[in-house]
């Protein structure tokens, strides 16, 4: 067995960059030695040639399809993640004098209310501070008056998840980097939607952002020409060199997806995925979720043991039988499973059935 077959074998829990398709890996692969039967690499076509023209036209036309979007809706393959986009939106949408309104429901709430103070008012409608982000908020009233509301679908670092869209007349804004295109929701009622790549995606180094254009030009400040969605907008995302081989990579997880039968039957798998990783941690005393049930995400599962001590054996013991990821952030600390689209169900299996035999010895 080469080195590639057994990275390919690992149980990849981790949280972005994440697990990738095999057959993403395979064509990427050999995309970098022969990109369409050229004689060129990927990493060496122009990105104004027709071959990467082709790439990017195809990539925004699966995004679209995907996710059944309006024609209304621009699609936009940008430089960096998602915490450029905590100061691009705000500078683009948010005048000096004007309101915007953010809930703050975890780490990445927390640091694009901070990015967005820069450029205007913001209103916080509510936050799940006062218990560690552990729980959504609920109830809260979104000022009519704000020109957007900002929130996080999804917790990757705490392990919560919006299973609702606010209903508001007020312009919605939402950063879905971690759980984007693993269930089905109508996505036309967001005026902007950002996500890193490197959870559902592809690889990490391009931020996927769907946006409408008339949200745009209302702010009286000049826009940077690399910060101004409409310059991108114009030039089709080519405003100056994109991240050719990161957008590539999209490419091929959105095919993969497409193949799988779309967002509609991911999501079933999904569903089954966190549903057995759950109930198996419910059923053990050794181990313990910390999110409220309501508001479990389906993507990032947090928990803890209930004997702190037993956490370091029990990574000994993930790490033992090739499952990597599972420690969790340095900030919160504990345990955590990230279960993307391109994670199969025999690793979840594997795992459950490695908690099951860890909980039978030190139960």
């Amino acid at each position: 067995m080469n080195t590639t077959e057994q990275m390919i074998r690992k149980h990849n829990f981790n949280s972005g960059p994440s697990v990738l398709p095999k057959e993403v890996f395979e064509e990427a692969s050999a995309s970098i030695l022969n990109f369409n039967n050229t004689g060129l690499s990927i990493l060496e076509i122009g990105h104004r040639t027709p071959l990467f023209e082709n790439v990017l036209e195809e990539a925004v036309s699966l995004v679209k399809e995907l996710m059944h979007l309006d024609s209304d809706k621009e699609v936009l393959f940008l430089h960096g993640g998602a915490t450029t986009q905590f100061f691009q939106v705000p500078m683009n949408l948010l005048d000096e004098q004007a309101k915007a309104a953010y809930l703050d429901c975890g780490t990445w709430g927390t640091k694009a209310i901070k990015e967005a103070k820069l450029f205007g008012n913001v209103e916080m409608v509510a936050s799940s501070k006062d218990k560690n982000y552990t729980y959504i908020p609920k109830g809260y009233t979104i000022p009519e008056d704000a020109v957007y509301f900002h929130y996080t679908s999804n917790n990757t670092i705490e392990g919560t998840q919006m299973h609702a869209i606010p209903e508001t007349k007020v312009p919605l804004v939402a950063d879905m980097s971690s759980d984007i295109l693993s269930y089905n929701m109508d996505f036309n009622r967001f005026a902007l939607i950002y996500a890193g790549a490197q959870k559902n995606i592809g690889a990490a180094g391009v931020n996927l952002v769907i946006l409408e254009k008339d949200m745009l030009g209302k702010v009286n400040r000049k826009l940077p020409g690399m910060m101004d969605y409409r310059q991108h907008i114009e030039h089709h995302s080519m405003l100056n060199t994109p991240p050719v081989f990161a957008i590539y990579v999209c490419l091929l997880t959105l095919r993969w997806l497409k193949k799988r039968g779309g967002i509609s039957a991911i999501e079933k798998v999904n569903d089954r995925k966190a549903k057995l990783l759950y109930d198996t941690l419910d059923s053990l005393p050794v181990f313990k979720p910390t999110v409220a049930r309501e508001d479990r995400s389906k993507m990032n599962v947090v928990f803890i043991m209930q004997n702190p001590e037993l956490e370091k054996p029990f990574l000994d013991l993930c790490k033992q039988e090739g499952m990597v990821g599972v420690k969790g952030h340095r900030s919160v600390g504990g345990l955590r499973v990230s279960l993307y689209n391109a994670l199969e169900m025999e690793s979840v299996e594997a795992l459950v059935s490695l908690m099951k035999h860890f909980a039978q010895k030190h139960g």
